[in-house]
């Protein structure tokens, strides 16, 4: 079965740390950027970080830079984001997203939600003041 399932969502306190993990199936992981969006609310859907397939190419939201640190293991189908200092604005819903599209060298990942074609169900995040 084709699918992405995230994990690693939690309720923690203000300035705490978490990882959330993004396991692949079904495909041929490693040829695919991978991307964490969260959503909040009625908010718009928005885009955390980026990875590409070989890991070599990384993009991370402003509100994310310096916080929040995107990495894949392709051995293992996993993509993780790791988040420290959270803040209460980062509560959210987290999912991470692939693209069926194998970018060129020099083409970053999209930061766009439409950009993206297989979603995961999504893990809770509450951040905690």
């Amino acid at each position: 079965q084709v699918q992405l399932v995230e994990s690693g969502g939690a309720s923690v306190q203000s300035g705490d740390s978490l990882r959330l993990s993004c396991t692949a199936s079904g495909f041929t992981f490693d040829h695919y950027p991978v991307a964490w969006f969260r959503q909040s609310g009625g908010n718009e859907r928005e885009a955390v970080a980026c990875i590409k397939g070989d890991g070599k190419s990384i993009r991370y939201a402003d509100e994310a830079q310096g916080r929040f640190t995107i990495s894949r293991d392709n051995n293992k189908s996993t993509v993780y984001l790791q988040m420290t200092s959270l803040k209460t604005m980062d509560t959210a819903v987290y999912s991470c997203a692939t693209d069926w599209l194998v970018l060129p060298d020099g083409v970053n990942c999209p930061m766009k939600y439409y950009e993206y074609d297989l979603w995961g169900q999504g893990t809770q995040v509450t951040v905690a003041s």
